[in-house]
């Protein structure tokens, strides 16, 4: 939160708080260990980046009403702009995109 109130953007710090939230406990829970990396990089828009080892590709469903879990990356893609994946030699990263406020 303190990266975003330097780059000026408050506006944002809800959301991304949210989707890194989410990012890393995703990357914690199902990577079966190893480091896990956050990155935000301001652009023409806000990207989030959360790294892992893990190779294996994250996909959204829909979860039941009765059911818990499963809604983290139905709610980032309602969160942000565009998000994907890509893999690396160290495992994978996820990435959104947030445009940047107004003036």
């Amino acid at each position: 939160m303190r990266q975003l109130s330097h780059w000026g953007l408050d506006k944002l710090s809800f959301t991304t708080e949210l989707v890194a939230s989410e990012l890393v406990t995703n990357a914690i829970r199902y990577a079966g260990g190893g480091p896990v990396g956050l990155r935000l990089i301001r652009a023409a828009v806000l990207i989030c980046e959360v790294s892992d080892a893990s190779n294996t590709h994250p996909r959204m469903r829909r979860a039941r009403a009765t059911e818990e879990g499963g809604r983290g990356l139905f709610l980032i893609a309602q969160l942000t702009e565009r998000w994907g994946s890509r893999y690396t030699r160290q495992g994978k990263t996820i990435w959104t995109e947030q445009p940047l406020p107004g003036p």
